[in-house]
């Protein structure tokens, strides 16, 4: 079930206490949108998970590849990390081990390998070991993730199937995400796979979240106070149609056209700081 290295370690660790109902999450988020892991991304997550003595577990749920544990422990120990844990949970099944949600509790890093966001959330929502996460992010640990593990962190997740040569309603399937990523809906591999459509379509629906597409190569890492940074090579592009008019625009009996007045967009590059709470950039140059 478990692959382990250096597990007496791991075994001896404490948890930390968990954040009292109704706290704001105390954990960060560094997610990658796919394609490459650029140094800078990696070691922010290592840094906010403690160094590189600190216990990662590591996700490799949403992948069909059989090698991607380990190739996620060769890249940890590209870092320096070598208390590393790959967590094999493919099924409600092994989510329900609690040797496993134990662990999660214990670590200072969690990460979700790329694959298909799907089989994340059909193997850790409503189990202990999801439940785990839930409670590890909210005292404080790291959460990261990349491409598909990206894609579940907010809480309605973009699955990727649908019709993205349009912009309309009811087409774009969406499943219920993790929930770490708080009034969102994040989209991955964006500006490299031209996915503004399907994101579109989904703000226009649910105008309350703002949409965030993230770059390969580039990530967002989330603060606990409400600001994510952008990292890497890409850009972050956000919508916003919190205060926009949406139209719609019935084309027979199974399709309705959106469309969308005075919509806020931004398109974010590497050290620029957005404000998820103000909905505004705060700051335009590298910056903490």
């Amino acid at each position: 079930m478990l692959r382990w290295m250096f597990s007496l370690l791991a075994t001896l660790w404490v948890a930390a206490p968990i954040a009292a109902a109704g706290e704001q999450p105390r954990g960060h988020l560094v997610l990658n949108g796919g394609g490459a892991k650029p140094a800078e991304v990696m070691e922010k997550f290592v840094e906010l998970a403690g160094g590189p003595e600190a216990l990662i577990v590591v996700f490799p749920t949403a992948s069909a590849e059989e090698d991607t544990g380990e190739y996620y422990l060769g890249l940890f120990a590209e870092y320096g990390c070598e208390n590393v844990v790959v967590a094999e949970v493919r099924s409600a099944a092994d989510a329900s081990n609690e040797e496993i949600a134990d662990l999660v509790l214990r670590a200072g890093g969690i990460y979700f390998a790329g694959g298909d966001q799907r089989r994340i959330t059909q193997a850790l929502l409503g189990t202990p070991v999801g439940e785990a996460v839930t409670r590890a992010f909210a005292r404080g640990v790291v959460v990261g993730g990349t491409s598909a593990g990206t894609a579940c962190q907010s809480s309605l997740m973009i699955t990727g199937d649908g019709d993205f040569n349009v912009i309309t309603a009811d087409n774009v399937e969406l499943w219920q995400g993790l929930g770490l990523f708080q009034g969102v809906i994040v989209d991955q591999h964006f500006v490299a796979r031209q996915r503004y459509n399907r994101l579109i379509s989904v703000v226009l629906e649910h105008p309350e979240l703002l949409g965030v597409g993230v770059d390969e190569e580039t990530a967002v890492w989330v603060r606990p106070d409400g600001t994510f940074k952008v990292l890497g090579n890409g850009w972050v592009v956000v919508f916003d149609a919190s205060g926009s008019r949406v139209s719609r625009r019935y084309r027979g009996p199974d399709q309705v056209a959106l469309g969308v007045h005075d919509m806020a967009t931004f398109v974010l590059q590497p050290g620029e700081v957005f404000d998820l709470k103000k909905r505004a950039v705060v700051c335009a140059e590298d910056c903490q």
